[in-house]
């Protein structure tokens, strides 16, 4: 009978290790999803607003040369 209860005990503490264990591979499954997710959303959200600086200046700076172009003296 101690041999049985011993083996019930073994198989219930593998068990336990077991679901520990895939507890803490789909924490870290979860967690670098959320990385991963997070990278790809800032990504685009940085690049949008410095690309609409990026156009704002390129535009001044043409507008600037057409107003310097058109007032210069015609020869």
């Amino acid at each position: 009978m101690s041999n049985d209860a011993l083996n019930d005990f073994s198989v219930a503490f593998n068990n336990l290790l077991q679901t520990a264990g895939t507890l803490v591979q789909q924490e870290i499954t979860l967690v670098t999803l959320g990385v991963k997710t997070a990278s790809e959303l800032i990504g685009p959200v940085v690049k949008i607003p410095l690309d609409l600086v990026g156009n704002i200046f390129n535009n001044v700076g043409h507008t600037v040369q057409n107003v310097v172009y058109s007032c210069a003296p015609k020869q």
